[in-house]
């Protein structure tokens, strides 16, 4: 490899309409996978915050085939950082509080770097803790309510008997 090779292609989203608490949640979901895994897990994950990084991982992917002659289908994400935007992104929109006070809303802004690379991290991902972006939560919800609703169904009157151990 000479010094001019690149080793990783990079993609930079700033400036993003969205917290950085909910955008590291599924960065780290993504942090050390295939490229095409990421871009499936992004895709179906019902996670609002998803759609912007699949853009720039898609940005990536675009940039590494067309500046550095890299093969797409090989590539792996080695690093995804998500940082705070200028001044924690508080506007001029008041909130009303009690007894006729305001508070200015508070806008988070993010800044988001996603690098490819032919070759795994070298260093695998830590485990954190925190909610998983495998499925919306409407999702959950309802399966829940579904789960709860089984439990819960009444049995029969011949099926009480027949487990209570009596004939009738």
């Amino acid at each position: 490899m000479t010094g001019s090779e690149r080793t990783e292609a990079v993609a930079h989203l700033r400036f993003a309409r969205m917290g950085p608490r909910k955008l590291r949640r599924v960065a780290d979901a993504i942090r050390g996978k295939s490229v095409r895994e990421a871009l499936i897990l992004l895709k179906f994950s019902g996670v609002f915050a998803a759609q912007p990084l699949e853009r720039l991982l898609r940005s990536a992917v675009a940039n590494a085939a067309n500046n550095h002659n890299m093969d797409t289908d090989e590539l792996y994400v080695t690093r995804v950082v998500v940082d705070g935007g200028p001044g924690g992104g508080w506007t001029k929109r008041l909130d009303p509080r009690a007894q006729g006070r305001a508070a200015f809303k508070r806008k988070r802004l993010s800044h988001v770097t996603i690098a490819v690379g032919p070759e795994q991290p070298k260093k695998r991902p830590r485990k954190r803790g925190g909610a998983s972006i495998a499925m919306s939560t409407r999702t959950t919800r309802q399966a829940a309510t579904a789960a709860a609703r089984r439990k819960r169904a009444p049995r029969k009157k011949k099926e009480a008997a027949a487990a209570a151990g009596g004939s009738e």
